[in-house]
């Protein structure tokens, strides 16, 4: 395990791709665990699922992820980097 990419979080996951501009497909689930994150981007369209119960996830499953999204992986992390923490 890196610690420069470490295992990410199913809540850290939705905050990058939320940050990415993607939001959650709305709509019937059909009985699966896999969330549909969307992004429309001019004429293309960027769609990642996202399974919280293999979470924390794989490099593999987060390459994959991030491939989905249409960014590298080091990209993907960055948008964990950016994520604003509330103050109390």
């Amino acid at each position: 395990m890196s610690s420069h990419y470490p295992p990410l979080t199913c809540e850290e996951v939705k905050t990058i791709l939320k940050n990415l501009g993607f939001h959650k497909r709305q709509g019937k689930q059909s009985g699966t665990s896999h969330e549909q994150w969307i992004k429309d981007e001019g004429k293309k369209r960027y769609k990642v699922t996202v399974d919280c119960p293999k979470a924390p996830f794989s490099q593999f499953l987060i390459s994959s992820m991030a491939r989905q999204a249409g960014v590298t992986k080091k990209e993907f992390y960055q948008f964990k980097k950016n994520i604003t923490i509330k103050a109390k």
